[in-house]
C-alpha cells in the first residue's frame, strides 16, 4: 500500500483509470484536462503515448501545485497504424472490423511527477490482444450500445461486452484497461 502525506491527483476523465487507482487503495483527487491528442505521422506507439502523457502533466500542473500528479494515454496499435477514440459510430465499427480476428498492441503511456520534491517518471507498457472473429451483428449492436465510444481501438475488456471479443492477451491486463497497475505502483512508491 503506498501512504502519502501530500495529495495525489489523477488528472483523466476515463472512469476506468479511476477504478483502477482505487484498486491500489490510495486516496486521490481527480479532475480532466482538455488536450487534442493528436498524432503524428511516423511517431512510434511508445514515443506517441509518453507524449501525450506528458502533454497532459504539463496541462494538469496548471491547476495542481502541491503534490502528486498522474497522467496517462492509452491507444492500440494494428499494423503500425494508431488508432485512438472513435469519433462515430461508423468509425467504431470499422475499426471493430479491422481488429476481428486479429492480433494488435495496447500501450499506454504514463506519466508521475511529485511537484513538492521535484521528481518525475514516464512510463509506458504494451500488452498484446488477440480478437476472435466477430458477426457484423454483434459489432453492430456493440456499437449501439454507445459503450465503445470512449474507448482506444472501439472496446472495452473489462465489464461490458467488449471482454467476449478477446480470445488471447499477453501481458498485462489491466493497462489494456487505462492503466499499468503493477508498474504505475511501483513508480509511485519511487516518487514519494
Amino acid at each position: 500500500m503506498v501512504k502519502s502525506e501530500i495529495p495525489i491527483f489523477l488528472a483523466s476523465r476515463s472512469p476506468r483509470r479511476r477504478r483502477l487507482l482505487k484498486q491500489l487503495k490510495i486516496d486521490f483527487h481527480t479532475f480532466h484536462v482538455d488536450l487534442d491528442e493528436e498524432f503524428l505521422d511516423g511517431e512510434h506507439p511508445v514515443k506517441t503515448v509518453k507524449r501525450l502523457a506528458l502533454d497532459k502533466l504539463k496541462a494538469a500542473k496548471q491547476k495542481v501545485k502541491n503534490g502528486v500528479i498522474i497522467t496517462a494515454d492509452t491507444i492500440v496499435v494494428l499494423d503500425n497504424e494508431i488508432i485512438g477514440k472513435p469519433k462515430t459510430q461508423t468509425e467504431a465499427i470499422s475499426i471493430l472490423k479491422k481488429l476481428s480476428g486479429r492480433t494488435h498492441n495496447v500501450y499506454t503511456g504514463y506519466a508521475l511527477e511529485n511537484t513538492v520534491k521535484n521528481k518525475m517518471i514516464t512510463d509506458y507498457e504494451c500488452t498484446s490482444v488477440t480478437f476472435r472473429e466477430l458477426t457484423e451483428t454483434e459489432i453492430k449492436k456493440y456499437v449501439k450500445s454507445g459503450s465503445p465510444m470512449d474507448k482506444a481501438g472501439a472496446y472495452g475488456i473489462q465489464d461490458d461486452f467488449g471482454a467476449v471479443f478477446v480470445s488471447k492477451i499477453n501481458g498485462c491486463y489491466y493497462n489494456v484497461v487505462g492503466l499499468p497497475l503493477q508498474k504505475l505502483y511501483q513508480s509511485l512508491k519511487e516518487i514519494l
